[in-house]
């Protein structure tokens, strides 16, 4: 079974129906009420047998495991709801790639910076776009480093996007843009990076054949193109591992 949100609701969901179905009609019978500990431990148990199961990752089993119980917990502590619903603006206005595109929130660090403001520095001045720019951590060191450079971030999480507007503030060599990486032309740049998750690679490598011109540079930050060899592979010296898989087109 595929680690798909959709299938992981689905894991859940048969836990709750399958321990609930049981539970109910036998607390229901002896006119007592049902032990809400007890309970969610137990949807916790059969999500995390059901997950196991089917093969999904590691980190799948431990949410499945401590979704319920951490439910009951919450509900016990009698937190407002306003702080909820605050959690909830606040997480959409910086992980809202993840929740549309499976693509959270990754910052690029220094040693893949400089890994790329060498590899941009052997050809020459370039017109480099970051899709999914974040909080400007490549592409506002770059354009430091890389003044004859043009450098473009589009990033679509509104407050992400506001604190990298804030940050190429006073770059001239900076366009930073709030749009949708689906929606951004390719054709008028000779480097593209991504920094996003392995669900949209086969999609935007499609895109980027179809859109970048010959010569042009894709670079995928940690995640590659599935069923396709790069033409080079730097290693960037940091921990955890992230290589940038480069695709000459």
């Amino acid at each position: 079974m595929s680690s798909t949100p959709k299938r992981q609701f689905a894991l859940q969901g048969a836990a709750v129906i399958l321990v609930l179905s049981i539970a109910w009609p036998y607390y229901g019978w002896q006119a007592s009420a049902l032990p809400w500990l007890e309970t969610s431990l137990a949807i916790g148990g059969v999500a995390l047998f059901f997950a196991t199961l089917s093969r999904q990752p590691w980190w799948w089993r431990v949410i499945h495991a401590g979704f319920m119980p951490l439910v009951w917990f919450t509900h016990t502590q009698a937190i407002d709801p306003n702080w909820f619903l605050f959690g909830a603006i606040l997480l959409l206005l910086v992980f809202r790639g993840a929740l549309s595109g499976q693509v959270p929130l990754y910052l690029s660090n220094r040693q893949t910076v400089g890994a790329l403001a060498e590899l941009l520095a052997e050809r020459g001045p370039s017109r480099f776009l970051d899709l999914g720019a974040g909080l400007g951590s490549t592409t506002v060191p770059l354009a430091d480093a890389l003044p004859d450079s043009r450098f473009t971030g589009v990033e679509n999480a509104p407050l992400t996007w506001l604190v990298g507007r804030f940050f190429s503030l006073g770059r001239p060599n900076i366009r930073w843009r709030w749009d949708d990486l689906w929606q951004t032309p390719l054709n008028d740049y000779d480097v593209v990076y991504a920094f996003l998750s392995p669900a949209p690679m086969p999609r935007l490598w499609d895109k980027v054949r179809a859109e970048m011109p010959a010569g042009s540079l894709f670079i995928s930050n940690t995640f590659p193109v599935p069923g396709v060899a790069p033409d080079r592979i730097i290693d960037v010296d940091c921990v955890p591992p992230r290589p940038l898989y480069c695709y000459q087109l």
